[in-house]
């Protein structure tokens, strides 16, 4: 499953939630947390339980919920959107801020137990706590990803935030390298400036550089930049498909390594092969909806 983008939209506003899909993000965010003030939690509450009990409301992309940071939060959160007659409520993965440690993860996980749900954890990672424990939190079965979250880390260690990004760097490196070490997806912190494009394909650039599987983006406009950065290119795809057509005679010849336009091809080669052809059918599919 490629997430290259992931969109926020704000709980409490449904004709944004509704509407969200057209945005051609591959995971859509209802969130329940910080876009959502605390007068309002309720109301978000109701508006995200009834998007998601609409016959009507049938996206392509993934939809996850981001609920609230603790326990007592949450529960109020779930038992809204899943308990009573909202149990057939259709979403495919619980965002958990503040995670911490995991033992949070398992937590979240024995509380949607409760109501008789499974679905995959995107553990946020965005305090320092969370940075330390990343491999823990990694390793619970339940983790689909870790979601990087620059902005809350650098208040949590009282960082400045600088365009270039080294006071977060260590941390985004160790997330990065504790969901590949786990197989989890690795989900880049967003870029607030939403109206700077510039900003957001470099951005983008740079994480996948670094390993990340896809991005946050905090509105719509940054969908495209963030889906096109990660649509390999020409060139890229054409490497792709013949390192696969000399893995083939390769595999018939009963070689481990090969060599494609001068290039050793092994493993690691073949595994990068791999997420470039996925890469370029998930934006060929997403072109064509």
């Amino acid at each position: 499953m490629v997430r290259r983008s992931l969109l926020f939209t704000p709980g409490d506003r449904p004709e944004m939630l509704r509407k969200a899909p057209r945005s051609g993000a591959d995971v859509l965010i209802f969130d329940l947390e910080d876009a959502v003030s605390l007068d309002r939690k309720a109301e978000a509450r109701e508006s995200v339980r009834s998007v998601l009990a609409d016959s009507e409301f049938d996206p392509s992309a993934e939809v996850c919920i981001r609920v609230n940071a603790s326990p007592t939060e949450y529960e109020a959160d779930l038992e809204a959107i899943l308990g009573g007659d909202a149990a057939d409520n259709r979403f495919d993965g619980v965002f958990l801020p503040k995670t911490g440690s995991r033992a949070d993860v398992r937590e979240l996980v024995d509380r949607l137990d409760g109501y008789g749900v499974s679905a995959p954890v995107f553990a946020l990672i965005e305090s320092a706590q969370g940075v330390l424990a990343a491999p823990e939190i990694a390793a619970v079965d339940a983790t689909d990803a870790l979601v990087f979250g620059a902005e809350d880390l650098a208040a949590d260690v009282g960082a400045n935030r600088t365009r270039e990004g080294t006071e977060v760097l260590y941390a985004r490196e160790r997330v990065v390298v504790a969901a590949a070490a786990h197989g989890c997806d690795a989900i880049d912190t967003p870029v607030t400036e939403f109206e700077d494009e510039s900003r957001i394909v470099e951005e983008t650039a740079f994480a996948i550089q670094l390993g990340y599987d896809g991005k946050l983006a905090i509105h719509p406009a940054q969908v495209d930049p963030i889906n096109e950065a990660f649509t390999p290119d020409d060139e890229e795809v054409e490497w792709a498909n013949a390192v696969f057509e000399a893995k083939r005679e390769a595999d018939a010849d009963g070689r481990g390594v090969f060599e494609v336009e001068g290039e050793m091809i092994d493993a690691p080669l073949i595994e990068r092969a791999r997420r470039i052809r996925e890469r370029a059918e998930v934006s060929h599919t997403s072109s064509n909806r």
